[in-house]
This record gives C-alpha cells, structure tokens and sequence, in this order.
C-alpha cells in the first residue's frame, strides 16, 4: 500500500480497510488479520493500525471479541451506513472540485450523466 504523506496514515488504512469492507473482499462476520500481521502486511508500526482499528471499533465497524481477534461487523445497517458515508465524501470532493471551475450544479449533473453514459457504454464494448 502507497501512503500519501499529506494524509495521517492510520487514517489511510482506515480507508482501505473500509474499502475492503465495502468491495466484499473483507464480508460482514469476517475475522481480520492480527495487528502484527496486518502491520507487516502494510509496512507500519503496529501502534498505528492499533489506532485505526481502535476507531473502526468505537464506530462499530469492526467488533473486538477478547482472545480471537477482530471482526467486520454482521450489522447491515451499519455497513449502508459506511457506504452512504464514503460516497458523500467522494461527492463532496468532485462537488467542490467542479464547482472550482465555475460549473452549475446543472452543468454538474448532465457532465455525470454523460459521464456515466459513456463509461457504461465503453463497458459494454
């Protein structure tokens, strides 16, 4: 994994690991990998995924369970959640990106539709 040294990095896992989460290659029930293993894996102090996965327990995203690890939450709702959260954040980013450039939030949505038109219709190739 490529760090962005502009971003904290126990955040950047955060994200990744969310990422993981939501693209079903971590499902809800999953175990985690162990702090150590996962610092290795990621190339970082183990102090640092101990923060992030510290926060993903407090939003409840994972769940601790004393002596077998961690694990992705089974709580759909909280999942959609997640999901609504990130999307908004990518939105959010795009919104004031193009609104940078002096686009109305009209020109906005008929750029995203022409967009996604073209990319379904690239897939479809």
């Amino acid at each position: 994994m490529k760090f962005d040294d502009k971003i904290p990095i126990y955040y950047q896992i955060k994200q990744h690991l969310y990422h993981e989460i939501l693209a079903g290659t971590l499902k809800p029930g999953d175990k985690l990998p162990a702090v150590r293993q996962l610092a290795i894996d990621l190339t970082v102090n183990v102090n640092t995924i101990q923060r992030a996965l510290s926060e993903m327990i407090t939003e409840k995203t994972i769940v601790s369970q004393r002596g077998k690890g961690n694990f992705v939450t089974d709580d759909t709702a909280r999942l959609a959640e997640l999901k609504e959260q990130l999307v908004m954040e990518q939105l959010a980013l795009v919104y004031e990106q193009l609104h940078a450039l002096n686009l109305s939030d009209a020109e906005i949505l008929a750029s995203l539709k022409r967009y996604i038109e073209r990319k379904g219709a690239a897939q479809h190739d």
